[in-house]
């Protein structure tokens, strides 16, 4: 797997049988319970969330959900949420630190939705406010990127205490396409463009942006899910062993210093 380019883990990020969002939450959690809709506008099927336990510990989880076929990838609006997702997924996460639940999110979107409506329905306010909220939330956040994790449609999602990510996931501010198109005036550069970008998840690590790198099986995730499942599961274990030990005032301080020395 070493010897395949940053393009070529575009794709497997991108295939259309990679597990999904809710693959990992029926995998490794029990009593999934989905909570639906924003209390404002609507409810988004871009983004699945609810309650469910992990080794007896109530927890949230949040992810972002694409479709395995065309018609379950336009219910699921290809995994880029509306604003409503966003705040959907703000909801749920101030549910859980009322009721002092870790939370757990699976980012993988190409973006946030670009369309009118959800520009008139104030994707970059959503965005935003997660973002804010989210740094100063006084219970564990554990981030997993499982495929695509695009601009802020990804991030929205992804202010954690710790971040890992799939092998052959990739985590960026754009789509290779679009970066072509912007720094090249040329999106046909794209496979040139993934490797100039640094988003897989060795460059990520060797940044010192994501804390751990989840291993495939040969082929991508599809190949071996249990494989996979295996893994996360003791990382996520771990992690909040760790967390857990932290009081409410180390936890933000130790958010706010990780994303701070990302600038």
């Amino acid at each position: 797997m070493s010897k395949i380019t940053a393009w070529d883990r575009v794709m497997l990020a991108r295939k259309m049988n990679r597990p999904k969002a809710l693959d990992y939450i029926n995998g490794l959690f029990d009593d999934f319970i989905e909570l639906h809709g924003d209390r404002n506008f609507g409810d988004d099927k871009a983004i699945v969330g609810g309650i469910a336990t992990f080794d007896g510990m109530p927890v949230t989880v949040i992810g972002e959900q694409k479709g395995k076929k065309a018609k379950e990838n336009m219910e699921r609006n290809f995994g880029m949420p509306n604003p409503e997702g966003y705040r959907k997924a703000l909801r749920l996460m101030k549910q859980a630190e009322k009721f002092h639940r870790p939370i757990i999110t699976f980012i993988d979107t190409p973006g946030a939705y670009p369309g009118m409506g959800a520009e008139e329905r104030g994707q970059g306010e959503a965005i935003a406010r997660n973002l804010f909220e989210m740094s100063k939330l006084e219970v564990p956040i554990i981030c997993i990127v499982i495929g695509e994790g695009s601009s802020g449609g990804a991030l929205a999602i992804a202010v954690g205490d710790k971040i890992a990510m799939l092998e052959n996931a990739v985590y960026s501010i754009l789509s290779p396409e679009g970066f072509a198109s912007i720094l090249y005036k040329d999106s046909s550069k794209a496979k040139e463009a993934a490797g100039d970008m640094k988003a897989t998840a060795k460059d990520l690590k060797d940044f010192g942006i994501i804390d751990k790198i989840i291993k495939e099986p040969e082929g991508g995730a599809q190949e071996d899910i249990e494989m996979v499942l295996k893994e996360l599961k003791s990382y996520i274990k771990k992690s909040l062993k760790e967390l857990n030990t932290l009081s409410k005032k180390e936890l933000v301080e130790n958010r706010y210093e990780k994303f701070r020395t990302m600038c």
